[in-house]
């Protein structure tokens, strides 16, 4: 994510009812940012890891941008584009 945006989203986790509706959200946004992250920490863009797995950089730019649902067989994919493996826990939530 840019800084302008990290910038503008720590100021608006500063006010309770956001944080509560961002917070509800956090499983998508969590895989969401995974998979950006990961990508990123590999270095290559969208771009290239559509030729690395055959998903059209289109549709990669949907799963980042949280507007695709994929399907954990699509997130393996992902994954082994990017030279990793896929991991999916469930852990017991969190008492905040």
């Amino acid at each position: 994510m840019s800084s302008q945006f990290d910038d503008y989203l720590q100021e608006q986790l500063k006010d309770p009812e956001f944080r509560a509706e961002y917070e509800a959200l956090q499983p998508e946004h969590a895989v969401i940012q995974a998979l950006i992250d990961a990508r990123k920490e590999t270095g290559i863009t969208q771009k290239e890891l559509s030729k690395r797995t055959g998903i059209a950089q289109g549709d990669i730019s949907k799963l980042e941008r949280g507007t695709a649902n994929p399907s954990i067989k699509t997130l393996q994919r992902l994954a082994a584009g990017m030279g990793r493996v896929l991991k999916i826990e469930f852990a017991m939530e969190s008492k905040v």
